[in-house]
């Protein structure tokens, strides 16, 4: 029982999927004492057994989280065919015909491994092992492994609910982008890294041009296609950054957070999206303005003060109809937009934290 109750703490400590995995392989090596213990996922449209992850005495060619360490499920019909009201685990020794001359190889000389079974579908395998010499598993010990998979497809189950909560909490459903609470987290851990260790960041506002006119003259789902196609870009511009986060603020607005990349990067990136959102067939462009941590904007920024700058440049390439981004502190109107962004701001009724530049319609 103690076992148990510890897999499943640790499990529901976990954030990430890796973290889960590990969490579910390490509680059930340890409540078996195995040397060894990994937990893979069906991946049914490549027919094959995915390892998450591997934890204890790892071997050559062994990795905690592998890239792409994987098995024909085919060669373990047991899994694929789990009842999902008795899941069953089996026993194989090294002198066994199956998993025999891997276990060898590997310098174990036992497993057992258990199906997991998820909302009545074999979801994975949970598979523990010991080292050559140690004793074999008893049908007992395969039957608690049996448990722990029953165990682990619990915890699985509730991290995919809590997964699908957060993703909704922190996307745009149009496009299926981050939403503005995601850019506020992601930017105040981004200044809080900047500020301790100097790491680049850079913030991008985009405001897509002529949204209302497309809404008026072919109707709002012609706007939304026109949102989601400009989403698509800024993805793909994204990506171009590992860690990126791209996504809607709302409306027609825009932003993307990229951290570890100098602004002159970002700003070839963007110019890019500039012309892409030029060749749209709906729509007028896109406005882009860029405020980051490399340019001559002040003292070490605050959030607020990134979003106010980011917004100004903005402002500056809409006004000028700039064919590319503006960037805060650069040039005439990157000058313009630093002044802009520290003038007293003006803000709407029961709109505290959306800012309105004197002049702005």
């Amino acid at each position: 029982m103690r076992a148990v109750a510890a897999l499943v703490a640790a499990m529901a400590g976990a954030v990430r999927l890796p973290e889960v995995a590990r969490a579910a392989a390490e509680g059930a090596r340890t409540a078996l004492g195995g040397s060894f213990a990994a937990l893979s996922v069906w991946e049914r449209e490549r027919g094959r057994l995915r390892v998450l992850v591997n934890t204890g005495r790892l071997v050559a060619g062994e990795e905690e989280f592998p890239a792409d360490e994987s098995y024909a499920v085919r060669d373990f019909p047991e899994i694929a065919l789990a009842s999902p009201h008795e899941p069953r685990a089996w026993v194989e020794r090294a002198d066994g015909p199956r998993r025999g001359a891997a276990l060898r190889r590997q310098g174990r000389g036992c497993c057992v491994a258990a199906p997991v079974v998820l909302a009545d579908r074999a979801w994975g395998e949970l598979y523990v092992a010991r080292d050559a010499g140690a004793a074999v598993f008893t049908p007992d010990e395969a039957e608690f492994a049996a448990v722990l998979a029953s165990v682990t497809a619990t915890g699985l189950a509730q991290y995919e609910r809590l997964e699908r909560v957060r993703r909704l909490a922190f996307t745009d459903p149009l496009t299926g982008l981050g939403n503005r609470r995601a850019v506020d987290e992601r930017l105040a851990e981004a200044v809080a890294a900047h500020r301790s260790g100097g790491e680049p960041l850079v913030l991008v506002v985009c405001d897509v041009n002529g949204l209302k006119k497309v809404n008026d003259t072919y109707g709002h789902a012609a706007g939304d296609r026109l949102l989601e196609r400009f989403g698509r870009l800024l993805s793909l511009c994204a990506a171009a950054f590992p860690g990126a986060l791209a996504a809607r603020l709302g409306g027609d607005e825009f932003a993307l957070v990229v951290t570890g990349h100098p602004d002159t990067e970002v700003e070839a990136a963007v110019d890019g999206l500039c012309r892409g959102a030029a060749g749209l067939a709906l729509g007028e462009g896109v406005a882009c303005g860029i405020a980051g941590t490399g340019e001559g904007v002040g003292p070490p920024p605050t959030a607020r003060r990134l979003f106010r700058l980011a917004d100004a440049a903005q402002y500056r390439a809409k006004a000028t109809h700039a064919p590319g981004p503006v960037v805060a502190g650069r040039g005439a109107e990157g000058r313009a937009a630093l002044r802009m962004a520290d003038a007293p701001a003006v803000y709407a009724p029961g709109e505290p934290e959306r800012r309105r530049f004197r002049g702005r319609e």
